[in-house]
Parts: structure tokens; C-alpha cells; sequence
């Protein structure tokens, strides 16, 4: 599924940002070399982080 349209971040993009380390969307996005843009993706980029740290 893709999170973010202005950048192409697909889910699974962001969930192997939040394994590696990331903690909000804005160092997911860093992570992927990219950054929000219109910013209506980031709550959805927020709830699978907290849904990976979670399962952590």
C-alpha cells in the first residue's frame, strides 16, 4: 500500500524505517531520504511506527 504519493513511500518502506530505528514519521522520512511534503500522509506513517514499536 502506498503511504505517501508525493514521495512514493510505500508501507512496508516505512515499517523497515521504524525497525531500523525511526521513531516519528519526519525520521522515517529522513531515513528513506525523503521528506513530507503536503503532510497528509504522516498520521498514517505515525500509526505503523507505533504499530512496529509495539510489536518490538
Amino acid at each position: 500500500m502506498v503511504v505517501c504519493i508525493c514521495n512514493a513511500i510505500r508501507e512496508q518502506d516505512v515499517r523497515e524505517a521504524a525497525r531500523s530505528g525511526a521513531k516519528s514519521a519526519c525520521q522515517a522520512y529522513r531515513t528513506l531520504g525523503r521528506q513530507p511534503k503536503c503532510g497528509q500522509c504522516v498520521p498514517f506513517a505515525r500509526a505503523i511506527i507505533d504499530e512496529e514499536r509495539a510489536a518490538a
